[in-house]
C-alpha cells in the first residue's frame, strides 16, 4: 500500500465535514470527504473552538511549545552565539536548554533530539556553518 500524501484543511472544510459527520455518522463523513475517520473524531473535539476562527485559515495544524518562556529564552541566547560569530549545535542548543531548564525548576524537560528539532522548526532555526571569508 502506498503511503498517503498529507493534507492541510481550512476550517471551512473541516466544519463542513463536522456537519456531515452529525447528520450520517463518522465513517460516513470520512467517506464523503476522503479522510480519516479518526480526523472526523478529532475534529468533532474541536468544533467550537473552530466555529471561532476565520474560516480560510488552516486552523489546530501543529503542537504549539509546552514551554513557550523556555523556548523564548533558548532562541535569544542562539541569537547572541550567532552575533558573537560562535558556532552553535543541536547538541549545545540542547545542553543549553536542559541548564535553563534546571534554573526555572521545570522537571518535567528532557531535551531530547526530538525536542530540538521541533523547536528549532518553530522558530525558524538551521544548523549553518558561519563564514567570515567573503567573496571577492
Amino acid at each position: 500500500m502506498a503511503p498517503t500524501k498529507r493534507h492541510a484543511y481550512n476550517a471551512e472544510f473541516k466544519l463542513k465535514a463536522i456537519s456531515h459527520a452529525q447528520e450520517h455518522g463518522n465513517r460516513a463523513a470520512a467517506r464523503e470527504f476522503n479522510i480519516n475517520e479518526s480526523m472526523v473524531r478529532k475534529w468533532r473535539k474541536y468544533e467550537d473552538e473552530l466555529r471561532q476562527v476565520k474560516k480560510t485559515t488552516q486552523s489546530f495544524r501543529g503542537n504549539k511549545a509546552r514551554w513557550p518562556q523556555l523556548e523564548d529564552k533558548v532562541e535569544q541566547w542562539v541569537a547572541e552565539q550567532r552575533a558573537a560569530s560562535r558556532s552553535v549545535s543541536t547538541v549545545t542548543i540542547r545542553m543549553k536548554a536542559i541548564a535553563l531548564a534546571r534554573e526555572h525548576n521545570i522537571s518535567e524537560f528532557r531535551g531530547g533530539p526530538s525536542w530540538c528539532f521541533r523547536f528549532m522548526k518553530r522558530r525558524h532555526l538551521s544548523i549553518r556553518t558561519r563564514t567570515t571569508v567573503s567573496q571577492q
